[in-house]
């Protein structure tokens, strides 16, 4: 019975994904996903529509594979796409923000003419304004003005407010005429901030005339007073404060109200002039004309410019309305910290002032977020402040709220703050928890202070807390690191005892430890444990120890180790590294020993190592030993070692 094309596509992007996930390359297009392909009999059934169908909906989210059978249908004889296969190949690319390949993808579209739904062109506007680039969202809009009432309000008044964002007012204007021209409804977020950034630059008559263009033909879509505390705002940033106290009268007879913040924007920048007279003026303006502002239109609208990534255009607007201390609701303060925090932290602390000022407080989320972003931007001195403002105010309650102080404080380095957190903790009955102290565990461990490290090892097990792996694996490294391997050793030991298992890290770090400190016996007992534990850890194990071995010239151990293992490819990179130490040591006869014994297990390792080594020393303008060493092998040319040691000298 033959199958449907979607219920064809639905076994080829199934078929995909699983060979992918088993490949090593499983990020890129190989030939044994063009294997399985040959193998479902895809080149018999390819067409535009099946192609389509196999990447939207199946690969949508998986884009390499998507580009990859794209791709390949385009080198099959006989076959083209189509608008529906770059629509669903587009699609995919939009979703998974690939932004460069997008682009050029797009260009091919262009140079074949070929026409696309109206809600790709939304989609692909809309994906690259989300990636800062919005002089590419409008080169795409300008292929398709015609498409401007298809593509949708809400694309273009996005576009709109980032272009006039980024100060692309060229660009901007012709959005705006283009909108205008097709009937596209304007909304308080695309024509606010055009105009907002519009009129600082361009003056009020000629911020006028626009509004009044627009009045005549579409305002409904747009909130009059936040308009017009966003033009006196714009003036008044431009020092063009007597324009901003002409706007007033201008704005009311435009339907656009002013409220008490725009006045308040007004009196403020005559004050800073010292204009103490027409300030006076605008002051009883506001008394007598001025109505309140509706806190939820200021809301939505700072939502608005916070989901649109226009947080510059926020925090200004969040910082006027702070400044005049005009309400503002929790989960606007809580995302305007979180969100400024990222390009301003010194004004996220502002507005957390400024909530903290109204007996409010910032969710945890916030806070993580703005300690995350001062740490980022190095103002640890700030982060202490914003600590103890919140536990002056009994901000941290539980373990889990603690616990992010800890792991910010510890990460600023700052050890002792962070184990008075700990004694606070328990002061206040929270109770201080296996992350806590790992956490400040790690922090001691990185600032060298393995001693106090170790008194707070016993604290804790003292405390009733004890140590998991991660605790184990912090000061086994930093122990051995330290060469007081003694106490590795007790530590790897004791886990045992508690029911921890030891995992790679563990055996790593003590392996490392031991071979440095000449402790050949007991490193090769640890390593037996190991491979009785797991063979699998072992063989992940096994690269780095021998590379421990080697460095401290344990040659012959590290080969007779190597050659107690199975002869499997994995273990290349082990028998790389000892051959590398052999050949520079001139070690030549045990080198051409072991690489004989290589020969004789697997002609396939030996072919790979070849490989590796011609790959690795094909820039070198100096050939290393190990290189000379397999030339002189690969030529059949000297049979005894001896001979070979003189080739080698030569």
């Amino acid at each position: 019975m033959r199958r449907s094309v979607g219920e064809f596509a639905s076994v080829i992007s199934r078929a995909l994904i699983h060979a992918s996930k088993r490949s090593s390359r499983s990020q890129t297009w190989t030939p044994e996903l063009e294997q399985t392909l040959h193998h479902l009999g895809c080149r018999e059934s390819l067409s535009p529509t099946l192609v389509a169908r196999v990447i939207d909906p199946f690969l949508v989210h998986h884009h390499s594979l998507a580009l990859g059978f794209f791709g390949w249908a385009s080198q099959q004889p006989g076959f083209s796409h189509d608008s529906s296969t770059y629509h669903s190949i587009l699609k995919s690319l939009c979703i998974t923000r690939q932004f460069n390949t997008l682009d050029k993808l797009f260009k091919q579209v262009k140079a074949q003419k070929i026409r696309l739904h109206p809600s790709l062109y939304r989609s692909l506007i809309a994906s690259q304004i989300i990636g800062k680039k919005s002089n590419l969202a409008f080169s795409i809009f300008t292929e398709v003005p015609s498409l401007a009432s298809e593509i949708g309000s809400q694309t273009c008044n996005s576009l709109l407010a980032a272009l006039s964002s980024e100060g692309n007012y060229k660009c901007a204007f012709q959005v705006f005429d283009e909108m205008n021209h097709r009937g596209v409804r304007l909304s308080t977020l695309g024509f606010g901030v055009f105009l907002w950034r519009y009129c600082g630059f361009n003056g009020l008559e000629k911020t006028l005339g626009l509004l009044d263009e627009v009045r005549k033909i579409d305002f409904s879509g747009i909130n009059g007073s936040v308009l017009a505390v966003l033009v006196v705002h714009g003036l008044c940033s431009e020092s063009r404060i007597a324009e901003a106290v002409s706007a007033f009268d201008e704005l009311r007879i435009r339907e656009c109200k002013p409220d008490f913040i725009a006045y308040s924007i007004v009196a403020e920048a005559l004050g800073n002039m010292r204009n103490v007279v027409d300030k006076d003026l605008v002051l009883k303006k506001k008394r007598k004309l001025g109505v309140a502002p509706r806190n939820n239109d200021y809301k939505e609208f700072t939502f608005d410019l916070i989901s649109e990534r226009l947080i510059s255009e926020a925090k200004d607007l969040g910082k006027v309305i702070a400044s005049g201390n005009f309400p503002m609701d929790d989960d606007l303060l809580n995302a305007l910290i979180g969100s400024v925090s990222a390009i301003d932290p010194g004004l996220a602390i502002f507005f957390l002032n400024f909530m903290l000022g109204r007996e409010t407080a910032p969710n945890l989320v916030t806070v993580t977020s703005l300690s995350a972003n001062l740490y980022k931007h190095g103002q640890i001195d700030e982060l202490l402040e914003v600590f103890q403002k919140l536990s002056s105010r009994n901000h941290f309650t539980d373990t889990h709220s603690y616990n992010i102080m800890v792991s910010f404080l510890c990460k600023a380095g700052k050890v002792r703050e962070a184990y008075e957190v700990l004694r606070d903790m328990r002061r206040k009955g929270a109770v201080p928890d296996i992350k806590s102290y790992n956490m400040l565990l790690e922090a001691c461990c990185r600032e060298d202070l393995l001693r106090p490290a170790k008194r707070l090892w016993d604290e804790m097990f003292a405390n009733g807390c004890p140590g998991n792996l991660e605790t184990y694996n912090i000061l086994i490294q930093k122990c051995s690191e330290e060469g007081e391997i003694e106490d590795s050793c007790r530590l790897f030991h004791d886990m045992g005892g508690k029911g921890v298992v030891p995992d790679a890290f563990t055996y790593t770090s003590i392996l490392k430890g031991l071979c440095q400190a000449k402790d050949l016996k007991v490193s090769l007992e640890v390593f037996t444990k190991c491979a009785m534990q797991d063979q699998t850890l072992a063989r992940s194990v096994l690269c780095t120890f021998i590379l421990s071995l080697c460095k401290e010239g344990y040659l012959v151990p590290a080969m007779e180790l190597l050659r107690d293992q199975s002869s499997d490819i994995a273990l290349l990179d082990s028998h790389l590294i000892l051959l590398k130490f052999l050949a520079n040591a001139d070690e030549i006869s045990l080198a051409v020993e072991h690489l004989k014994w290589i020969q004789g297990k697997s002609p396939l390792m030996h072919q790979a190592l070849s490989n590796e080594i011609l790959a690795s020393t094909a820039s070198s303008s100096k050939p290393d030993p190990i290189f000379k060493l397999f030339q002189v092998m690969q030529g059949n040319r000297l049979n005894s070692t001896d001979d070979l040691g003189k080739e080698m000298a030569y």
